[in-house]
């Protein structure tokens, strides 16, 4: 079934009201999240004694790309997002990257998190009282599941690989009810999904929320940050500027669902997947190992609608770190103040971690390969910043020594402004089958999908939009929800 199960479970639901009842949770709607002048005054109220991450049920009204960038106290406004000047890409093209920084954990995964989770706990699939909740990830996903779980005061299991950076395993101690690091880093991702089917072999009493295959993923994407995203464009475009395209790396191919959303209000408009070019997987049906943290590869994710995609890029993980030391480094930010970078965008460069850096040059590749003007837009996101990263600084210094100035020149000549337009394909109808083809190995062969669900995704013309259109649906359940649970 491609849309997302709302079947209703009366007994489990009763438990579930009544543990929302006891931790005093209330559930925001997709609709809130979009708009946050629909959130009541009451919880209003209660935002301003609270601080951005704090582990709080009031935090729920959060997960918005609207809230005010402060750590404590703040309410909503207009969507968090930084236009890069031509000075620091390179190109005259607009490149405008909204910021995930200002989401509960640091990082839009939440939304992510909540979108898998929130239509099981309001129908009673899931059962707080009684299940574990287990969330597979390269990182910031677990931390949203984490984070959701202990509002919920369930336990919950984060999977990640060991090669992850410190800063995130020192988040989930304080957090996750258990941890579990499994072999390899950002591309064994497969390693994850074993791990899952060991817990379900188990016989504990789980529920196992797959962002590579959860469409609550997809849709919370294609409903909130979609729409986050056209009121981006209508604030910025000019009379004479064109929205040209969305470019970002594919991880779970949550966040790409926003391309499908701006593809139905911008017909013309492309949708950019991005890689790691050490991982060339949508490029070359290859594999490999990698350091953007973040966009976790060697499979393509089921809730990837490829057959909408237009052109995948590959990005080099060296420039990544390169241009990450060039960024964060005293040196760098000298240098580019020196090149003409206006201090102000210097000084939010720190809102760029790893998978932010690869979308923007994503975007700057996608913008170089069409000439793109002046007038022509084109949109990126930012998942995390560097407050997850920084024992990498520390760690680069090591490996590579410091970084001096000819280091830094090399930087913003050669990974930046010399990033090339190799590595990149415009998919036609072959290249787009041919990519979906391999959701065959992992997802049919491995995961349990059958070879009907698989054809349904590329032949049935309803596929897609039959989850799109949920979202009403899921919102009407989550109101239900709380008139049982009464705090409203």
């Amino acid at each position: 079934m491609a849309t997302i199960d709302l079947t209703v479970h009366p007994d489990r639901l009763e438990r579930a009201v009544q543990r929302a009842r006891e931790r005093g949770i209330i559930i925001p709607t997709f609709a809130q999240m979009k708009d946050p002048t629909r959130i009541p005054e009451k919880i209003r109220e209660q935002l301003k004694q609270t601080g951005l991450w704090d582990v709080t049920p009031v935090n729920l009204f959060r997960i918005t790309w609207k809230n005010e960038p402060k750590p404590f106290g703040g309410l909503f406004g207009g969507v968090n997002f930084i236009e890069f000047p031509s000075s620091l890409t390179g190109v005259p093209a607009r490149i405008i990257a909204l910021v995930g920084k200002w989401f509960p954990t640091g990082a839009h995964k939440v939304g992510a998190a909540f979108g898998c989770l929130v239509p099981r706990l309001v129908t009673g699939q899931f059962d707080p009282t009684t299940q574990k909740a287990v969330w597979p990830s390269t990182g910031n996903y677990c931390r949203g599941g984490a984070y959701d779980s202990a509002l919920l005061d369930c336990q919950s299991i984060a999977i990640l690989p060991e090669g992850m950076s410190r800063e995130r395993f020192e988040w989930l101690s304080r957090i996750a009810g258990e941890v579990i690091a499994t072999p390899g880093s950002e591309s064994n991702v497969k390693e994850i999904f074993d791990k899952c089917w060991e817990l379900r072999r188990s016989g504990e009493d789980l529920m196992i929320f797959n962002q590579f295959e959860e469409f609550g993923n997809y849709l919370w994407h294609y409903e909130v940050t979609g729409h986050a995203m056209e009121e981006v464009l209508r604030s910025a475009l000019g009379s004479n500027d064109a929205y040209r395209g969305v470019a970002l790396t594919t991880g779970s191919a949550g966040t790409i669902a926003s391309g499908d959303y701006l593809k139905q209000v911008y017909p013309t408009s492309k949708i950019i997947a991005s890689e790691a070019l050490q991982c060339p997987t949508l490029l070359q049906n290859g594999f490999g190992a990698h350091r953007i943290e973040g966009i976790g590869d060697k499979h393509v994710p089921w809730i990837h609608n490829i057959k909408n995609t237009d052109i995948v890029i590959a990005i080099d993980d060296n420039d990544v770190v390169k241009i990450m030391r060039l960024f964060n480094e005293p040196v760098g930010q000298e240098y580019l103040q020196r090149k003409g970078v206006p201090v102000e965008i210097i000084e939010k460069l720190n809102l760029l971690g790893f998978s932010g850096i690869a979308n923007v040059l994503s975007a700057i590749k996608f913008a170089k390969y069409y000439e793109l003007t002046g007038n022509d837009v084109v949109l990126t996101v930012l998942t995390d910043s560097m407050e997850l990263y920084g024992t990498r600084i520390e760690e680069y210094r090591e490996q590579f020594g410091e970084f001096t100035p000819a280091d830094a020149a090399e930087a913003f000549a050669g990974a930046l402004h010399g990033v090339r337009t190799d590595a990149l394909i415009e998919l036609s109808y072959a290249e787009r089958k041919r990519i979906h083809n391999l959701k065959y190995y992992t997802w049919v062969e491995q995961q349990g999908k059958t070879y009907e669900e698989i054809q349904a995704q590329w032949y049935d013309p309803n596929y897609w939009t039959d989850v799109q259109r949920q979202a009403g649906e899921i919102d009407a359940k989550i109101e239900a929800f709380n008139r049982m649970v009464g705090l409203l």
